[in-house]
């Protein structure tokens, strides 16, 4: 089992408690700079974004939280309910007195990432989401890759065992279609060996369809998003359909997507373009930034 943080060259990391979690936070750039918060998904950590953190863009600061019981992170007090999730990381942006930043996440982080631009849009730039679907689904967005969902059953229902006792999170998740090494998949998969991850993974998919699943088809999401919303979409992703990312059902001011030849993972596979929409979406709202400051 992976015990310790992977290295990252010229990181900075600290625990900092927020809302009854304490975020293992690691952190690069100049403390000063334009701040970045980057959220990871399952079955990942912050060193998702190790690119990203190995060399920042230029004047950037970049904010990489392990989300609560995902690699070094307490658990949270609650069973991984999204918008739970939304409350521990703003809670984490006040105590880091951040008070209004740039987002970027993929997978269940942009799901909670897209929570918090819609209740707070105030605190948020832009927001870069990549490869989750975007909280404006209908019937028939969603029914016709409901199927593609099948993955998540055993994880809800014997998530312990399945992430402490099997290779299915290195073998399947990752060993199947995308482009990650297998020391990078093995790294990722080793950290939910611990009895806490293990807790946490499960409870990210029990919550999810469980409860939340049948929340959105009974009550579908109708707030309005006001904040720049850039996604970058793999299209090799084999849970998540193009359909769900569309700019045509997306209620947005000012929502795009560009597609990738990538799998899911799309962070690990083009860091490059990862980087560059990242720095594209800071100079496009840095002059909205100044005006309200």
């Amino acid at each position: 089992m992976t015990t310790q943080p992977p290295p990252i060259e010229g990181v900075r990391r600290s625990f900092v408690d927020a809302n009854g979690v304490r975020f293992h936070v690691t952190e690069a750039g100049p403390p000063d700079g334009r701040p970045v918060v980057a959220l990871h998904g399952w079955p990942e950590h912050h060193y998702l974004w190790r690119d990203l953190l190995a060399d920042p863009p230029p004047g950037m600061r970049i904010i990489a939280p392990d989300l609560p019981g995902y690699g070094w992170s307490g658990p949270p007090l609650h069973r991984w309910a999204k918008d739970d999730i939304a409350t521990d990381v703003q809670a984490l942006l006040d105590v880091l007195a951040l008070d209004r930043v740039l987002l970027v996440a993929h997978d269940w982080g942009a799901y909670a990432g897209y929570r918090m631009v819609l209740r707070t849009p105030e605190r948020f730039d832009g927001f870069l989401a990549m490869n989750i679907n975007h909280p404006w689904q209908t019937p028939g967005t969603v029914l016709p890759h409901l199927h593609k969902l099948a993955y998540q059953v055993p994880l809800a229902a014997f998530g312990m065992f399945v992430h402490r006792r099997t290779k299915f999170i290195e073998k399947v998740i990752f060993g199947v279609g995308s482009d990650l090494t297998p020391e990078d998949a093995r790294l990722f998969a080793d950290r939910f060996r611990d009895p806490v991850c293990a807790r946490a993974g499960r409870d990210t998919y029990r919550t999810f369809l469980t409860r939340e699943l049948p929340s959105a088809a009974r009550n579908p999401e109708t707030r309005r998003a006001t904040v720049p919303i850039r996604v970058l979409f793999g299209t090799r992703d084999r849970a998540v359909g193009v359909a769900m990312v569309s700019p045509e059902t997306a209620n947005a001011d000012d929502y795009t997507l560009e597609t990738v030849d990538a799998s899911h993972f799309v962070v690990d596979e083009r860091p490059d373009l990862v980087r560059k929409k990242l720095i594209a979406l800071a100079a496009e709202t840095a002059e909205r930034r100044t005006q309200l400051e």
